[in-house]
């Protein structure tokens, strides 16, 4: 006889893929969905990161500079319900990544992220069991930021909001953005914050060469320049109830916590407005997805900012390595740990009943 766990477990997985209890979840290839355990019983798994496209955007667009085609492979289709039962993953929060709207007058923008966010609900809505939704809001604008944000979450059913790490060059700390951070104070959303390759921090053409270092090196710079932002701008400070999870397993700031720890102790330019110490964020209102890709780079986010602050992510449909095995096979977690990165996490962030 199966214990309680297992037998909710199955009937999750029956209700989502519409099968009778007993039955195995199947791909569309025909091949068993992946299931995942910890310590020998089934985990949810959720993934906090992942992007997609609203094809229906091409219309809005079309005839203004900011005309653009949608990419094909972050369509969401069937073959994303695919890659979600080869990996094993319950449940999948997906985000428009990247933030070309932020050009957009303000009456283009509304209409951008009010086609953006329906079709998102409209997907959600198709997969309620597979799906949630981050809805894209205008930066650009605070207060529109705020409307979008209120109207994606109230109305739509969506479950936060997606952000870049800078609007035209200029990083959401300063109180000019206060209207939309206490919009998501208000309503108890996280921000899931993702870096559009820094290319406002440097000299122009320094990114090129080999390696794609816009991506690889600048991604990770600008998530740690907004994560710094927000701590030493106070904008933490008022508004103490806001969740930021921040892409790429926070870029480079949980790598070097130290100096940043100490930069208001020892640095008399340093003019900091935070009340806490920077690791009392990271600890609490900051989080970060799983992609660091190595051992050592999962244990050394979870000792610097504690289980509770780690989410498992995907980046799909890009083609990055998984890092679901490597969390579950983690020697230096315990079970309970290996459960709430892996989905428990997520679910309260998203609140995902």
């Amino acid at each position: 006889m199966p214990d309680r766990r297992t037998f909710m477990k199955a009937m999750a997985l029956a209700g989502a893929s519409g099968l009778a209890l007993g039955q195995t979840p199947l791909l569309a290839a025909g091949h068993a969905r992946r299931e995942i355990t910890v310590g020998g019983f089934p985990a949810t798994v959720v993934d906090l990161h992942a992007h997609c496209e609203i094809k229906a955007i091409e219309r809005v667009v079309n005839g203004t500079p900011l005309e653009r085609k949608v990419r094909d492979n972050r369509i969401l289709g069937p073959d994303r319900l695919a890659l979600l039962d080869e990996r094993g993953i319950d449940i999948q929060a997906v985000h428009v990544g990247q933030y070309w709207w932020y050009q957009a007058d303000d009456r283009l923008a509304r209409r951008i992220t009010r086609v953006m966010n329906e079709g998102m609900a409209e997907w959600v809505e198709e997969h309620p069991e597979r799906f949630v939704a981050l809805s894209a809001v205008s930066m650009q604008y605070p207060e529109l930021a705020a409307e979008e944000l209120e109207h994606a979450v109230t109305k739509l059913g969506l479950r936060g909001a997606s952000i870049g790490g800078h609007v035209n060059g200029e990083v959401p700390s300063s109180p000019r953005f206060d209207p939309f951070w206490a919009k998501v104070e208000e309503l108890d959303v996280p921000v899931f914050m993702h870096p559009q390759r820094a290319d406002y921090l440097v000299e122009q053409d320094k990114f090129e060469g080999r390696g794609d270092l816009a991506n690889i090196v600048g991604n990770p710079l600008e998530t740690a320049m907004f994560l710094s932002r927000l701590i030493f701008d106070g904008t933490f400070d008022r508004f103490p109830g806001i969740k930021v999870c921040a892409a790429h397993g926070g870029g480079y700031l949980p790598s070097y916590a130290g100096r940043t720890e100490v930069a208001c102790d020892v640095r008399p330019n340093a003019e900091c407005a935070n009340r806490k110490r920077p690791r009392e964020y990271l600890k609490s209102q900051i989080f970060v997805d799983s992609m660091v890709f190595t051992e050592e780079g999962l244990r050394h986010l979870v000792a610097e900012m504690g289980a509770s602050q780690v989410c498992y992510g995907t980046d799909l449909p890009y083609h990055w390595p998984d890092t679901l095995d490597q969390i579950v096979d983690a020697p230096f977690l315990s079970n309970a740990e290996k459960e709430a990165i892996v989905g428990g996490n997520a679910i309260k962030l998203l609140q995902i009943g």
